[in-house]
């Protein structure tokens, strides 16, 4: 806290600054709490992902030396053509939200390609989405993560800094000020008493 001025002008802004860090203070907290509660949700939310993620890469395991055979390249039908993703608003933040994965059309010869290719596609395009997802959730819970730490350090910016500093300065320019009424009152005794003895002395009593 810097060098005060004790005034009654400063003893307004004061107020009005501290009144300012009061009604500001219950929207940060509340949004605080949004935030922790939406990043314990997302991340669960994740975990359940990964799960599902993980099953379904085991369940092409399974199969997975078939890709191995020199029938047909399946990479360039794994390639999403387009992500699409939505907004999700929580406190002010906006989210990425995992809508789709969508692939370019897979053409080939039914009659010269094996017949487990088809299933091969879609299993494996099934794993590219379940990624693209699990990466949309990363990406969410990194953007409130960043929130969350922006916005404690403003409550505490407020509950420990700013309220406690304006509360004291007000107390300090109160003091001052009663101080300065109490010395004006006293100066005005010590005035009137001189001037009432000053005239008693003019009438010669």
């Amino acid at each position: 806290m810097g060098q005060v001025k004790l005034t009654k002008g400063e003893l307004k802004r004061q107020r009005d600054c501290l009144r300012q860090y009061e009604r500001y203070l219950p929207t940060l907290q509340l949004k605080k709490q949004q935030l922790q509660m939406e990043i314990l949700w997302q991340v669960t939310l994740l975990s359940e992902k990964k799960h599902i993620l993980n099953k379904k890469k085991e369940a092409v395991l399974v199969w997975g030396g078939l890709l191995a055979e020199p029938v047909i390249n399946l990479k360039g039908w794994l390639v999403p053509s387009n992500i699409v993703t939505t907004v999700k608003n929580i406190a002010g933040i906006e989210l990425p939200v995992f809508e789709r994965v969508d692939f370019l059309e897979a053409e080939y010869d039914l009659f010269e390609t094996a017949p487990w290719v088809d299933f091969a596609i879609e299993a494996l395009r099934q794993v590219v989405s379940s990624r693209k997802e699990v990466e949309a959730l990363e990406e969410g819970i990194g953007i409130l993560k960043y929130e969350l730490r922006i916005t404690t350090q403003r409550v505490n910016l407020f509950e420990k800094i700013k309220i406690p500093e304006a509360q004291k300065t007000i107390h300090l320019i109160k003091i001052y000020i009663g101080d300065q009424m109490a010395n004006a009152v006293g100066r005005s005794k010590i005035a009137k008493r001189k001037i009432e003895e000053g005239v008693l002395e003019g009438a010669g009593v």
